[in-house]
């Protein structure tokens, strides 16, 4: 429990922290079923022709939200900034940026969100069409910072032919789902497959779809099966032996199904095809979320810590992930997501082991994801930051405390924070969603 936010449930506690100058966390707004996408209107605009506003905004509209132009005169607190950068074809043009958010910030409600869209710099044409797509995302991650109780800032970047797939990605980081994905640069590329574009069901966004969830017993993992269940996926859990007995009452409770397995074991992939089968017919997407640590700084590392390592958190994914191909467990529409860390980003002392397993998912990410695209099949990885777990407790005072403050929301994230992000990539919507990996760390200083 973050003792900040347990002084901040009484009055004396309060004004404790008042009187020696502790600036209160802001109080996240997270999903609730049934709730608003948003907690006040949206305004949005373009600079140009706004070729990505349109389906954005319609994204939005359909799933509920109400949409102002810009300009139009409201007092209203808005729950979201949307601005179209995709035109911007020189470092001049960028001042549209100063001229359109500085005012409507004033005016963006706690928990409030903006979303930017932009364009691949890479192909955006000459150098000064290449300057100034590439100085978006920097603008982004600076206004992220700046913004106050709550409020998130993230850059969508659309690829050609992705400008019609952008509903799931725009909803999500527009709704309380982002609610600790801050200061982020997730980009869209055209699906290679061709298929029908997903109905949105802002409750339901995983309705008939069948995941599988390693390492599902506990904390993270289990917070992913209890999401995907309540947006209405068939979830199968895997777990070790160690976790049967919590796995089988997490299952029970969803209705889903469940394997005893270690995922190091050769036959691991197997048996997930042949469990997801039986009890649902078939397999949508896989979530490697089993991982271990075994700390020790490198002069006193033995070689069974970091073989250990090594083969849950990066050689099982791979191999799974083989194994599931083989068996024709995942085509056309799966998804696979991977769980990488800040630490493999960043690094982090003591854990050379655990840095290099959670550095090489990254590199998983990127091999999978272009060798599957061509058979519709996305991957994906999210890469949290501090995330209030059995694990973090676990962690010395001081460095826990650091970890959560040094970040724009300035506290610890949630297991169902990296659920929400995970439960996005797996959106049957998500298919032009690839390749990335996100950071789910309330826009952590370490590793920016």
């Amino acid at each position: 429990m973050d003792p900040i936010q347990t002084l901040l449930s009484n009055g004396t506690g309060r004004t404790l922290l008042k009187r020696v100058g502790v600036a209160p966390p802001p109080t996240l707004r997270r999903y609730e079923p049934g709730a608003p996408l948003l907690v006040g209107p949206a305004v949005a605009a373009a600079a140009g022709a706004g070729a990505l506003l349109k389906p954005a905004v319609a994204a939005l509209e359909a799933a509920g939200a109400r949409v102002l132009p810009a300009g139009e005169e409201s007092a209203e607190r808005l729950g979201l900034i949307l601005f179209d950068a995709g035109d911007i074809s020189d470092p001049a043009g960028l001042v549209a940026l100063h001229e359109f958010f500085p005012a409507l910030l004033r005016r963006l409600a706690p928990s409030g969100r903006v979303v930017v869209l932009s364009r691949p710099h890479e192909s955006a044409g000459d150098a000064a069409a290449v300057a100034a797509q590439r100085a978006v995302p920097g603008f982004v991650r600076a206004l992220a910072k700046e913004l106050r109780g709550g409020a998130t800032a993230n850059l969508v970047v659309v690829g050609a032919g992705a400008e019609e797939h952008l509903a799931s990605t725009v909803c999500f980081f527009a709704s309380a789902r982002s609610a600790f994905v801050d200061g982020q640069v997730v980009r869209l590329r055209a699906p290679t497959v061709p298929g029908g574009i997903a109905e949105p069901g802002a409750d339901a966004p995983l309705a008939g779809r069948v995941v599988a969830v390693t390492g599902a017993s506990r904390g993270i993992g289990a917070a992913m099966v209890r999401a995907f269940a309540r947006d209405g996926a068939h979830v199968v859990g895997i777990d070790v032996a160690a976790g049967a007995s919590p796995l089988a009452d997490l299952m029970a409770d969803v209705g889903g199904s469940r394997v005893v397995a270690d995922v190091t074991a050769p036959d691991a992939g197997a048996r997930i095809a042949a469990a997801s089968r039986a009890a649902f017919g078939r397999l949508d997407g896989i979530v490697h979320n089993a991982g271990i640590t075994r700390d020790k700084k490198l002069v006193n590392m033995s070689k069974a810590a970091w073989d250990a390592v090594i083969a849950v958190n990066l050689e099982a994914p791979r191999r799974i992930t083989l194994d599931l191909l083989e068996e024709g467990a995942l085509t056309a529409g799966g998804r696979v997501v991977l769980v990488s860390s800040i630490a493999g980003i960043a690094g982090n002392l003591g854990q050379t082991n655990y840095a290099a397993s959670k550095a090489g998912v990254i590199g998983l990410v990127e091999a999978f994801s272009a060798a599957l695209g061509p058979q519709g099949i996305t991957v994906n990885a999210v890469a949290p930051g501090f995330i209030e777990t059995a694990m973090t407790k676990a962690v010395p005072f001081g460095i826990r405390e650091a970890g959560r403050r040094l970040s724009s929301l300035r506290q610890g994230g949630l297991p169902v924070d990296v659920a929400e992000t995970v439960g996005w990539m797996l959106d049957a919507r998500s298919d032009a969603v690839t390749g990335n990996v996100v950071r789910v760390c309330g826009q952590g200083l370490i590793g920016a």
